[in-house]
């Protein structure tokens, strides 16, 4: 029989109490929770077909072990169904990968979130968006999935508002921030098999975002301009930043010839600026990669064009919006395989 080992917390049946509970222990996101029970725990470490004492990951800044049960229990509380477990599994685990710079993601004063990007037959057995409003509200598996990852930085990751979290404004992103790509209706590779795993597979992939800016213009020159802006942290240190294009402007684009490589090629040789265009301490970062006793020097949005990354999302046919996502800069984008039950 499963036993969950976590410590039990003794509290009315009254749905309010139990709110006051979580929110005066800071457990929670600010939001009402579904209430971790033992049966529902179970029921999502179940769905994982592991051990609840297993531990995943140790996650930055307080160094606590996300267990299989820790994760079901922060699952639990985000309203997830458990057949969801399995993404949270591996976002979990890329969370820690050193490149993903966790540590710094959760403490830095800049308004950053990790966005987990969904690949693979799993968005549409689960439930993703990547259509209409994927960026938004209404699909619980986007909503309570990117929740989850969100309340076990906090709970686990003990990355409190003021404490270890010490971004000065916040981010929208730190509610929840999740999307499927729409690879039916890209005409590129899909951003897993970009980077390097089977079109067959599932996989979520991390990437640390700082913004989000709208462009009615998916030219090359349109995208590069909405990148361009000298407070960015991708040119303090050669980030990567995310495009997001809409499904008519990535055919559009890739009708005029252009591949996904060629594409990020010529964005980043529109995304120079000039020493001359920062402070030098804003620079330092970069120190041994850039000339900056030079003012006319070029700097260059990323370390190169591989650095950038381009999937397609949004609804077909509903207008020319696409997005640029500007990313935390000293964090690299992590991507994890998962596979559901059979």
């Amino acid at each position: 029989m499963m036993t969950v080992s976590s410590e039990y917390v003794e509290v009315t049946d009254r749905l309010e109490d139990i709110l006051e509970l979580y929110e005066s222990h800071h457990w929670t996101d600010g939001l009402p929770i579904v209430p971790p029970t033992v049966e529902r725990v179970e029921a999502m470490i179940a769905a994982t077909g592991r051990a609840g004492p297993d531990v995943v990951a140790v996650l930055a800044p307080g160094h606590g072990a996300a267990t299989i049960e820790k994760i079901a229990i922060n699952a639990v509380m985000a309203g997830c169904r458990p057949e969801y477990m399995p993404v949270l599994v591996a976002a979990v685990d890329a969370l820690a990968d050193p490149a993903f710079n966790l540590q710094g993601v959760q403490v830095t004063t800049n308004p950053v979130a990790p966005l987990l990007i969904v690949n693979g037959p799993a968005r549409q057995t689960l439930g993703f968006n990547a259509g209409y409003g994927c960026f938004g509200p209404g699909h619980r598996a986007n909503a309570t999935v990117g929740r989850a990852v969100r309340l076990i930085l906090i709970n686990i990751g003990s990355a409190i508002p003021g404490e270890g979290d010490m971004a000065v404004a916040g981010h929208p992103g730190k509610y929840t921030f999740c999307v499927a790509e729409h690879e039916e209706e890209s005409p590129w590779e899909p951003l897993h098999v970009e980077r390097g795993l089977p079109r067959e597979s599932n996989a979520v992939t991390l990437v640390g975002i700082s913004g989000f800016i709208n462009t009615l213009q998916a030219t090359v020159a349109a995208l590069a301009d909405a990148a361009t802006f000298s407070g960015s942290n991708d040119y303090r240190f050669g980030g990567c930043s995310l495009f997001a294009l809409n499904p008519a402007q990535a055919r559009r684009l890739a009708e005029a010839g252009l591949s996904k490589r060629e594409l990020k090629q010529r964005i980043y040789e529109r995304c120079h600026k000039r020493v001359r265009d920062f402070e030098r301490q804003w620079l330092e970062p970069r120190a041994d990669e850039l000339t900056l006793d030079d003012p006319d020097s070029l700097v260059p949005l990323a370390r190169s064009a591989d650095e950038l990354m381009v999937i397609v999302a949004g609804a077909t046919g509903a207008g020319n919006h696409s997005l640029v996502l500007p990313s935390f800069g000293n964090s690299r984008p992590v991507t994890r395989a998962f596979t559901l039950p059979r």
